[in-house]
């Protein structure tokens, strides 16, 4: 098989009320755009029938891939499927599609057109809008991007949209160290993508709010705990086997998501 010149990496945890149509309109997609793909599903441990959904279409088209683990949380789905995945560049994006497909293109053409490695779906960048989000949930949101913005991620508005997308040698370079499982690896994900000197830059999305979304108070809490620690670990020099084995030039193909 061709190498796909862009993976679409979706993490998955009792999924099967969405999984069909994730599948459907994802590939559908990515045919339309006339370059190699694949869809890697990472499964995190789901109790229904998300698997065997899955499963079916893995079985009629080899692009797409399923790879199942105990559950962890969608940080360690989501390192094991990036890691995984062959693509030029690797797209990771929520199951529940708050990010249409049919927004996607302008997304993905901005790889080609920028020089930053890593691209970060953001609902706070020009051309971006957010829809049906109960005002509770965007306050809550704009404080924690706050906490992040001071502890470890100055000038990024939107760590937490569920879209990203990394070359693949900024994905092999940085996910081994992201050790974080839960809702807050995106934040050591890009903290961590900043110290190895990868670009990064964010782009403008369409969002749609999910009322079925899974980020609770509580993990939401420990979100908050957790970017506390990363700053913590940094301050104790627990990442310098990362600093010591990272990417000095970046480089990879700017095409590759056209």
């Amino acid at each position: 098989m061709t190498a796909p010149t862009l993976s679409v990496v979706v993490p998955t945890l009792n999924e099967a009320r969405c999984i069909e149509r994730f599948l459907e309109q994802v590939s559908r997609f990515l045919e339309s755009r006339g370059r190699p793909w694949e869809i890697v599903v990472v499964d995190d441990g789901s109790q229904d029938e998300t698997v065997a959904l899955a499963e079916r279409w893995s079985a009629a088209d080899s692009r797409i891939r399923l790879l199942r683990q105990p559950h962890r949380g969608k940080g360690a789905a989501v390192r094991r499927g990036m890691l995984a995945a062959q693509g030029a560049w690797r797209l990771m994006t929520d199951a529940d599609l708050s990010v249409s497909p049919d927004d996607w293109a302008v997304f993905l053409d901005t790889a080609a057109a920028t020089d930053a490695e890593v691209l970060v779906g953001s609902r706070e960048a020009p051309g971006a809008r957010r829809i049906d989000e109960p005002m509770a949930r965007h306050v809550i949101g704009r404080v924690f991007n706050w906490v992040v913005r001071v502890f470890l991620l100055p000038g990024l508005q939107d760590t937490q949209c569920g879209f990203k997308l990394l070359q693949a040698d900024a994905a092999q370079r940085v996910f081994p160290y992201v050790t974080t499982d839960g809702f807050a690896f995106d934040v050591e994900l890009l903290f961590l993508a900043r110290r190895a000197g990868f670009r990064v830059r964010e782009v403008g999305v369409v969002w749609v709010y999910r009322k079925d979304s899974r980020v609770k108070f509580s993990r939401g809490a420990a979100a908050f705990a957790d970017v506390v620690g990363i700053r913590l670990k940094a301050w104790r020099g627990l990442y310098r086997t990362f600093h010591e084995h990272r990417a000095v030039t970046p480089t990879g193909d700017k095409d590759a998501a056209s």
